[in-house]
């Protein structure tokens, strides 16, 4: 296993991974709170660890992935009052629209999805464990809090100070009464009448949000693990808060490494429905074919910004379309041929990028390269390289998840686009009748159906294997 380096977002700095058990990750990601459709925010961040992870274990490592499910929460119980409905029938919907969004846009289900319900007496005992250190109170009104002054390294993830949070604080923060400061955050809340609750040694009542992750992951991978991942909108408070409560819990590390996955804005600024410029997956892939969707977001650093916009996604398309014409190109002439022979040049400056917090626009770059060596070699009807090119362009592009389509029918996708005027009956019957044209030498008739089909969107290929068509770019 080829070692390699991350951003720490802890440290603030790329440092080399060392894992705490030989040839093992353990790997905890934030996932979705399940009362709507995921959002294009969503995607990047499950994206971005999808094709982290795929590469992770292309290397050799043995990686246990997994990724929660907050199936209790404020937003749930009043969506599911909204709709008249029951909170399990929410989200059990929702759930499995969030897996199918994620299936399509090419990621692998997590090794675990705990759900946040099935794991209350857990995050129970934490919170026991915390009242009976002295780092937790609970409150006269039935919540328990965190104390955050108990905590001496609270703000180390975020780099900010308690005293300084606290300077001005009635100005950002609703001081609750029942809190000894500001900041103290909740770990148990009271039941509220006709909201669902479990039984407690403090009350009736529900867990908060920061100690259901703190709780799932531990149970999933203990006390210590390697690597806790999420959006950069977790840093703080949720992650900050899940380090306070987990170390003063168990007297532990509890995480190695902190990742967290840059912002998508849209069309320059942040997302949100106030805007209007909200989008779930499902609005986007309406418009553009998933894997296209999937390479808008490998294509960019996982820490980088990304700015969403349909022309940004239309460059995506145009560009993952070069790989799909090379490899309908090779596969005209050769077939599916795959040799075990891997280019091992083109190879190791994939791994190395990908080694180096995980770069894929250089690895991407690198792709590039190897595409247009496969196209040469085609082209020159070298068999032997163009075989080991198109392998290599095979195994590299699988590590990413992208190029998983077949060549024909990405290529004749119509997600997004006009319908065509014709239907495939009619254009396979229009190129029988260009292909009698050229025998009876009526070239003129041959280039009369090929314009007409091109003006209708469907451009015309000829290979050794006979005529093919496509949508047009």
């Amino acid at each position: 296993m080829q070692p390699f380096v991350l951003y720490n977002s802890e440290q603030r700095k790329k440092v080399e991974f060392v894992p705490r058990k030989e040839g093992q990750i353990d790997l905890y990601v934030c996932g979705m709170t399940v009362y709507d459709y995921c959002h294009i925010g969503h995607a990047r961040t499950v994206v971005a660890f999808d094709y982290i992870i795929r590469f992770l274990r292309s290397q050799g490592w043995k990686v246990k992935y997994v990724r929660n499910i907050t199936d209790i929460d404020d937003k749930i119980i009043k969506r599911a009052n909204e709709n008249g409905e029951s909170i399990s029938s929410l989200t059990s919907r929702f759930i499995d629209a969030m897996n199918e969004d994620f299936a399509k846009l090419g990621c692998l289900a997590p090794d675990e999805a705990p759900k946040a319900t099935d794991y209350i007496n857990q995050m129970q005992n934490m919170i026991g464990t915390l009242v009976e250190k002295g780092t937790a109170y609970p409150a006269n009104n039935g919540d328990v809090y965190f104390e955050v002054e108990k905590f001496a390294k609270y703000g180390r993830l975020s780099g900010r100070k308690l005293e300084d949070m606290q300077a001005g604080a009635s100005e950002r923060v609703d001081v609750e009464v029942e809190k000894k400061h500001p900041f103290d955050f909740v770990l148990w809340k009271h039941a509220k009448e006709n909201e669902p609750s479990w039984a407690s040694p403090w009350g009736n009542g529900r867990p908060g949000w920061h100690i259901e992750c703190s709780a799932m992951s531990t149970c999933c991978l203990g006390n210590h693990f390697d690597i806790h991942g999420g959006g950069a909108d977790l840093s703080f408070p949720h992650h900050e808060n899940e380090i306070a409560q987990s170390e003063a819990a168990t007297g532990e590390q509890y995480v190695n490494y902190w990742m967290h996955a840059g912002f998508i804005n849209v069309d320059g600024e942040k997302m949100s429905k106030s805007l209007g410029n909200f989008f779930t997956i499902r609005d986007v892939i309406e418009k553009f074919h998933p894997e296209v969707v999937r390479y808008f977001i490998v294509s960019s650093h996982y820490r980088s910004p990304v700015n969403y916009s349909d022309v940004a996604l239309k460059e995506a398309k145009n560009t993952l379309m070069r790989f799909y014409h090379s490899f309908k190109a090779y596969q005209a002439v050769y077939g599916e041929q795959l040799v075990e022979t891997l280019d091992q040049s083109f190879v190791e400056r994939f791994n190395t990028a990908m080694c180096d917090d995980f770069n894929t626009p250089e690895a991407i770059a690198v792709l590039f390269e190897l595409n247009k060596e496969l196209n040469r070699a085609v082209k020159d009807q070298n068999q032997e390289q163009a075989a080991v090119y198109y392998s290599t362009l095979r195994h590299l592009t699988n590590i990413l998840g992208l190029v998983q389509h077949n060549v024909d029918e990405f290529l004749k996708s119509d997600i997004g686009q006009e319908a065509l005027g014709l239907s495939e009956e009619q254009i396979e019957d229009l190129i029988q009748q260009r292909k009698d044209a050229k025998k009876e030498k009526n070239f003129a008739r041959a280039d009369e159906i090929r314009q007409s089909l091109l003006d209708q969107g469907v451009v015309l290929e000829d290979t050794r294997q006979g005529t093919v068509w496509r949508r047009a770019d």
